[in-house]
């Protein structure tokens, strides 16, 4: 998951890699949002579509080799890690044994979201929000003038090469902004035309689209 795309946010370089994580070096800090894991049980549960259950394997797979490339000291899950309570009590015991191992040895916050108030018995601890350093980190954005990092909207964005349509998730950033996109495999997206994503950015707001290669681009709207 090498290629990762260099840039500077509140004065620090950060990188955002092809999977969707953000990569701070000078902190040993990787940071990913909206993990949804459980998200295809939820849906049956619910009497949706079944889809194939391999989401927790695909996410926990790019999140271990983000892990093994970074080698973090800390870890930050910016919120909705799992689809619902449910999905955190109900992971099965491979999983939670999966899990156990990439939170061993790390300082890991769980940042609580809409989806879930943070999962209990996986190491690590919950947090509303994290300082560290110039950043304030939490699942949802706010105007409270800090240097913000967040999750939530799960953006994409879209633009032609050589007359080709390409949409992917995105990084959203402006001078006071980070949004990342969303890390788990049955997310989805907001397109960052849509009118809640163009009040929150500055209109000189960039998108660097995860997947390889990396490109940013003004943000679309």
């Amino acid at each position: 998951m090498g290629n990762g795309h260099t840039f500077t946010f509140a004065g620090e370089r950060l990188i955002a890699r092809p999977s969707g994580a953000l990569h701070w070096p000078a902190a040993r800090l990787l940071v990913v949002s909206d993990l949804h894991l459980g998200k295809s049980e939820r849906i049956a549960r619910h009497g949706g579509a079944l889809l194939p259950p391999y989401e927790v394997v695909d996410t926990l797979t790019r999140l271990e080799a983000d892990i093994h490339e970074t080698d973090p000291a800390a870890v930050i899950s910016l919120g909705d890690s799992f689809d619902d309570m449910a999905a955190a009590d109900g992971l099965a015991p491979a999983f939670r044994d999966w899990l156990d191992r990439l939170v061993a040895g790390r300082d890991w916050t769980w940042v609580t979201g809409n989806h879930d108030p943070g999962p209990t018995g996986l190491g690590g601890h919950a947090a509303e929000g994290v300082a560290c350093g110039p950043m304030t980190f939490r699942h949802i954005a706010t105007d409270d003038g800090t240097f913000e990092v967040s999750g939530h909207y799960h953006p994409k964005a879209s633009l032609r090469i050589r007359g080709r349509a390409i949409s992917r998730p995105c990084f959203l950033r402006d001078d006071r902004r980070l949004i990342l996109p969303a890390y788990g495999t049955y997310t989805g997206g907001l397109r960052s035309r849509d009118r809640a994503l163009a009040a929150l950015m500055d209109k000189g707001a960039r998108a660097i689209l995860a997947g390889l290669p990396m490109v940013e681009i003004p943000m679309p709207r």
